[in-house]
């Protein structure tokens, strides 16, 4: 089962999230979308997930701490003690959805306009 995690500021829209998601998801056959807990109710978000048909999870703060990134933004770092949102709420849900062994198929990517980024990840893996 692949998640693609989601990080964004606030000001990101539809458009950012789906080229985020374009680059990082490539011809994948994403199951789910996930993003830290805070950022539910977002309109962009919500937006997007509805066109995309996928089910989107929330994944606590303190569940993105303990997750191994490949990449490191310093404000995700200082704001959620995580190298990069996309890549740690794919694998906290890719993990808790689908079995633990999770790891990233594809690192962060950002938007074009640098306020979405999308990381893939695949769960149930040995």
């Amino acid at each position: 089962m692949i998640v693609a995690g989601l990080g964004f500021s606030s000001a990101a829209t539809v458009d950012s999230l789906r080229a985020a998601y374009d680059a990082a998801a490539a011809s994948r056959d994403v199951t789910a979308l996930a993003t830290v807990a805070d950022k539910e109710g977002h309109f962009a978000l919500t937006v997007f997930a509805e066109e995309m048909s996928l089910p989107l999870h929330f994944v606590g703060a303190a569940d993105l701490a303990g997750q191994r990134t490949l990449t490191c933004s310093t404000r995700s770092r200082a704001t959620y003690g995580t190298g990069s949102v996309a890549e740690a709420s794919a694998l906290a849900a890719a993990g808790k959805l689908f079995g633990l062994g999770a790891r990233l198929l594809s690192p962060r990517q950002i938007s074009d306009d640098r306020l979405a980024t999308c990381a893939i990840a695949i769960g149930g893996q040995t």
